[in-house]
Formats: structure tokens, sequence, C-alpha cells
């Protein structure tokens, strides 16, 4: 009687903490996973399927699973204007199966941009070139080459380059919100 007893308790004990390791994640948890596919902001668009895997949570309630969201925002880099990407995650594939509807924000990842340094001294010297001749030729005066150049620096420094998001590389989630969905036949 008193092993049944020990072993029906053990077997609950068992119930409830599997249960509990399966719980809906709760709003605020983070997340961090490898994303499968390089996203730039110079292709990317609105509407752009992302995936996460190995996706882990700090207290290991979540561990191995997948993530699926999209591209929200993207803005291309320019003159005056820095790239911008925003991917929203919203769905959570456990390794079980279970499979949960979220809301989840990024809010961390590597992302690359290219060096300006080539097109700011190229804007030096071809503002020095043409400062140079104007200054000379319309002016009749010397400094236009130093006026130039700073022109031509400025302008080149003030146009952005697009930012990559390599694949492989690690990205981080906020969760809002998290629902259980009913499993598919």
């Amino acid at each position: 009687m008193r092993i049944s007893s020990i072993l029906g308790l053990t077997a609950l004990a068992l119930l409830f903490s599997s249960q509990a390791a399966l719980a809906t994640p709760p709003p605020g948890t983070r997340l961090s996973g490898t994303i499968q596919q390089t996203v730039d902001t110079a292709h990317a668009y609105v509407g752009e399927k992302v995936q996460l895997t190995s996706v882990t949570s700090p207290g290991a309630n979540v561990h191995g699973a997948t993530m699926y969201g999209r591209v929200t925002s993207v803005v291309r880099a320019g003159q005056g204007r820095a790239a911008r990407l925003r991917i929203t995650m919203d769905r959570l594939t456990l390794p079980s199966g279970e499979s949960y509807a979220v809301t989840g924000v990024v809010t961390g990842m590597t992302a690359n941009t290219k060096s300006n340094a080539l097109k700011e001294a190229a804007g030096a010297v071809g503002g020095m070139i043409v400062g140079n001749m104007l200054g000379k030729m319309v002016f009749h005066t010397g400094g236009g080459g130093l006026v130039g150049a700073a022109s031509g620096f400025l302008l080149a420094k003030n146009n952005r380059e697009n930012m990559t998001v390599p694949a492989g590389s690690t990205v981080n989630v906020l969760l809002s919100t998290a629902r259980r969905q009913a499993s598919r036949p």
C-alpha cells in the first residue's frame, strides 16, 4: 500500500512538472534563435517570410523551437536616410509539435553595413576638382578646391548604406502575447 502511494505521488509530480514545462510562454518572455536566410534592406519587402531555428529562452522553458515571422517594415538607405528593418514573429513551434500564435518583436539582431570611407574620399577628391575649376574659372580666386573638397565629403558622408542581417546570425525576440493553437490533423 505504501509503495503504491509513493508511486502514485511520483506519477502526479511527473505529470505536473511535464505540464509546467509545456505551459504557454508568458508575455515578456525573451527568446533568441538563429535566422535561416539573409535579409537585407536593399532587397527585403514587407511580408517577406523569416524563420528562426534553435530558439531558446534564458530559463530554458523553450528549447530547440522554431519561430516564424515576417518583415513588417523596411526602409532602404539613401541620401540622408539610414536603413531600417522591422521583423515581427507570429508563430512559435516547439520540438514536440505544439504550436503557439505569438506576437514577438525583434529587439536585437546582427546587422552589417558597408563602410562609407571610399565614397567619402571619392566625394572629397571630386569636390576638390570641381571646386578648384569653379574657383579659378568663375570667381578668379584660389581656395575653391578646399570648399569643393569639404562639400563633396559632406555630401558623400550623408549618403547612407543598406544593412544586411546574414543567415546564421542570432536574433533576439520579445514576446508580447502567446496563445496555444489547436493541433492540426
